[in-house]
């Protein structure tokens, strides 16, 4: 069987923990981080529609990210265009275009958000945020897979240590809320089971995070590693929106109409200290989303830069490549309009994951895993003498 294995001895963390990190970072960008997309997707469900839909989006996460690994380690691809040539042959061509045309929009869109932080949190040009960010995803992008993983590493602890102690203030603050938020009924029209939609939609937005990352799975030593990786990482990517979902169901159900739920639950905690932590983590998890994409574009140019060249892809050239991907997207796709162009056209590029990535994956790919696997059996068997 090919394997992703690693020449050092992998640690537990890497082999079970570090992919849930990983798709974590890629997910949570923006709008996982500010609250708009949690109350887009699953506040309209009421708070128990809410987090079945939470539940649901979970575990279609975890299913699809296990046999993502699976996969992956089965024929030995550790870049998403080997994955997709051995899922779809030819048709790898066409995940690539809507890839790229994704990374476009949610580059750009990150930032704009890091210009915002800059803007709102330090009074400064919002162009400002945007270089730093650029500045930071070029940095550990140049480093390769070593350097993304320590970035996943720390800004997770940093992460899920601020959305836990966003849980202890809010329910020091306004707990009681929170418990009559989630005694308020539904709408009529989510009662029929609208969460439903919205944790599918939700899972399908996002999944496509598990291909992203799949550089990290290089540490995994066995079939073992690769499905408890993939299970474990639902619920490692869906912890902090979850937290955060309790605490906005205090103010439900005004809360939906805001543009920044993050800025309007941290305006009620009334901690000026705590509000610049927060802001300092959205920052961190859009600096890890954002690594996480442009490292998958390096991966896939340096496997085939190995394949024609038979050398590395250096560190110069890993920081020119996402140098050219961070100015197209960051700083001339909302001038020349691509953005808004390609925003409208955004759920047509997530029917095409799910056509070309999810229903090819748990139907041929899971079908492929178990002719291996007959295989492995027959070929194991000991001769009849």
């Amino acid at each position: 069987m090919s394997g992703l294995g690693t020449e050092r001895p992998a640690t537990r963390f890497q082999r079970f923990l570090l992919p849930g990190f990983a798709l974590k970072a890629v997910i949570i960008g923006g709008g996982y981080a500010t609250g708009r997309e949690l109350a887009e997707f699953f506040l309209p469900g009421g708070a128990w529609g809410g987090l079945a839909g939470m539940v649901l989006a979970m575990l279609i996460w975890s299913v699809v990210a296990a046999c993502t690994f699976l996969f992956a380690r089965t024929v030995g691809a550790a870049d998403y265009r080997s994955f997709f040539e051995a899922l779809l042959g030819r048709g790898w061509v066409i995940f690539e275009v809507a890839y790229l045309l994704f990374i476009i929009l949610i580059l750009a869109v990150f930032g704009a958000a890091a210009g915002a932080i800059a803007e709102a949190t330090l009074g400064l040009p919002a162009i400002s945020g945007t270089l730093a960010l650029m500045a930071g995803i070029g940095f550990f992008a140049t480093f390769g897979n070593a350097s993304v993983e320590q970035l996943f590493k720390w800004v997770s602890l940093l992460l899920y240590g601020v959305y836990a102690l966003f849980l202890v203030l809010a329910l020091t603050t306004f707990g009681d809320r929170i418990w009559d938020g989630f005694l308020h009924p539904a709408p009529a029209s989510e009662a029929a089971g609208g969460w439903v939609l919205g944790g599918v939609t939700y899972a399908g937005y996002n999944i496509i995070g598990a291909v992203v990352i799949l550089p990290v799975l290089r540490h995994m030593t066995s079939d073992r590693d690769a499905v408890v990786a993939g299970l474990v990482a639902g619920p490692l990517a869906m912890a902090p929106a979850v937290i955060f979902f309790v605490c906005m169901i205090a103010f439900y159900p005004g809360i939906a109409h805001e543009v920044l739920p993050s800025d309007f639950l941290l305006g009620k905690l009334g901690s000026p200290a705590f509000h610049l932590l927060f802001q300092i983590m959205i920052f961190a998890a859009l600096l890890e989303s954002g690594t996480g994409a442009v490292h998958a574009v390096n991966e896939r140019i340096a496997k085939a830069w190995h394949v024609r060249r038979g050398a590395a892809l250096g560190h110069t050239a890993r920081l020119a490549i996402a140098l050219v991907i961070l100015t197209g997207c960051m700083l001339v796709a909302d001038r020349v309009g691509l953005v808004a162009l390609i925003a409208t056209g955004y759920r047509a590029i997530a029917y095409v994951f799910l056509a070309v990535y999810v229903l090819p994956l748990l139907t041929l790919g899971l079908f492929r895993l178990a002719r291996h696997r007959r295989h492995i059996r027959a070929t194991s068997q000991p001769e009849i003498a």
